[in-house]
C-alpha cells in the first residue's frame, strides 16, 4: 500500500494531478473502483510515454 503523499507525488510527476481534479465530477458519481481503474490506466499510459 502507498500513502497519499506517494500517490500524489506520482501523479504530479506524471502531470496528471490536474486532470484527475478536472474529472472529479465524473468520478464523484461513478463507483469508486471505476475511478481507481481509470486513474491507474492514465498513470500507466503517461509512464510508458516517459
Amino acid at each position: 500500500n502507498q500513502g497519499a503523499d506517494e500517490v500524489l507525488r506520482k501523479w504530479d510527476e506524471a502531470g496528471i494531478t490536474q486532470l484527475i481534479y478536472d474529472l472529479y465530477e465524473i468520478y464523484h458519481v461513478e463507483r469508486l473502483e471505476n475511478a481507481f481503474v481509470d486513474i491507474d490506466e492514465i498513470l500507466a499510459e503517461r509512464e510508458l510515454r516517459s
